[in-house]
């Protein structure tokens, strides 16, 4: 795969000098091998942030200390990938590996420490990188689905989620990862509107029905729909007048609806029976309720959406307000008229909900995709800037 993108890696060789006048033109290998060069991109790892592990009490020296089972300095609380430093049996002292692999492993043995599982994490660090696809793949049906089956089989925890973003393309793959995965959970990102939600749960129900009807368990499935919250009012705040009422408020009526439409999906003969053969409801999580508008309380879409079976991750600032000042009393669906209400006036002064939605929809799915290339662009033009300016060889 690698020599059809024209890459050749050397192995076994260690590196004795960079050569060259003005700029790199050849690496030289302590077997005195010269190999001719463009530039040099020299791996020198990052900076953990281990801010709030040690604001919050948790041991920490060049990244979060852990033991072989990944479990922090505080009982229950663990730490896995890039920022875990954890004592290693064959070095003898304590690492910190910075690739893919060591996440994805890493995260396994935590997954088995946190159900109580005898957990001694002491793999040989390696990496693998896929290097040639990009991840535009949230309207590409069977990509999402070999992607996250194959990210499954690798991490194979019954207590692990897969993100699947809740575009069209998105549903049939919900539907069938859930079929047809071995304890396959999954995370539906990037909802937004109240009927995609009722397309999304119909999707994760279908999925329950056929392995039901294929007499596949269900009581290892787990899933969350993920509702961006804040970011509907901050276009739709764009809309409106300064002095209105509505300001501030579509984004926790829009929320309340679903949570509705969800108490309403999981009743009913066809969900108890499915109950009764252990499925679990696809559980709302309330995502992106950070405060984006100073004039708001900086808990807003945390206090005015708590609720029973409910999920809100919330980020770091919010977090740390919420344990400050915030306070826990079932808001949810207090009133669900009112929260009808607030949308059918918000649809009598001009806001076409199904729009801001959709292009908010379209907006997560590009910026992500947008976050990639960039990446990609910055460092192809760094690696421009560092190529020897009389090089004839291309890049």
């Amino acid at each position: 795969m690698h020599r059809d993108h024209d890459v050749e890696l050397v192995l076994g060789e260690r590196v004795e000098a960079f050569e060259g006048e003005r700029a790199v033109a050849s690496v030289r290998t302590a077997a005195g091998r010269v190999i001719e060069c463009d530039f040099v991109i020299v791996g020198i790892g990052v900076v953990p942030r281990v801010e709030l592990a040690s604001s919050a009490g948790l041991a920490t020296d060049n990244g979060i200390l852990v033991d072989e089972k990944l479990q922090t300095s505080t009982p229950d609380v663990f730490a896995a990938g890039d920022v875990a430093r954890a004592f290693h049996p064959f070095y003898g002292e304590r690492i910190r590996v910075e690739h893919w692999a060591n996440a994805l492993n890493q995260g396994q043995a935590a997954a088995h420490a946190m159900l109580g599982e005898p957990v001694s994490y002491d793999r040989i660090p390696y990496f693998f990188s896929d290097q040639y696809e990009p991840p535009d793949l949230a309207n590409d049906t069977r990509a999402t689905i070999a992607q996250a089956l194959d990210l499954w089989q690798r991490l194979d925890e019954r207590n692990v989620m897969i993100k699947v973003p809740a575009t069209k393309a998105g549903l049939p793959a919900i539907e069938e990862l859930t079929r047809v995965g071995v304890n396959v959970n999954v995370n539906v990102t990037l909802l937004f509107a109240i009927e995609r939600y009722e397309e999304v749960i119909d999707a994760y129900l279908r999925g329950l029905v056929a392995r039901a009807e294929a007499g596949e368990p269900l009581d290892a499935i787990t899933s969350v729909a993920s509702f961006f919250v804040s970011r509907i009012d901050t276009k739709i705040d764009a809309q409106l007048p300064e002095d209105s009422p509505l300001r501030g408020h579509v984004a926790i009526a829009n929320a309340r609806a679903a949570y509705q439409r969800y108490l309403a999906k999981f009743a009913g003969p066809q969900w108890e029976r499915l109950r009764n053969q252990g499925a679990c409801p696809q559980r709302p999580l309330w995502a992106s309720t950070g405060t984006k508008d100073p004039a708001y309380s900086d808990v807003l879409y945390v206090s005015e959406l708590v609720g029973p079976d409910v999920i809100n991750t919330m980020p770091e600032q919010t977090l740390r307000a919420f344990a400050d000042h915030g306070g826990v009393t079932r808001t949810l669906d207090a009133d669900p008229r009112a929260a009808q209400r607030t949308l059918a006036d918000a649809a009598r002064v001009g806001i076409d909900l199904d729009t801001v939605t959709a292009e908010l929809e379209r907006e997560g799915v590009q910026s992500f995709c947008d976050s990639y290339h960039q990446l990609l662009d910055c460092i192809k033009s760094k690696l421009d800037a560092l190529a020897p300016a009389d090089s004839g060889r291309p890049m």
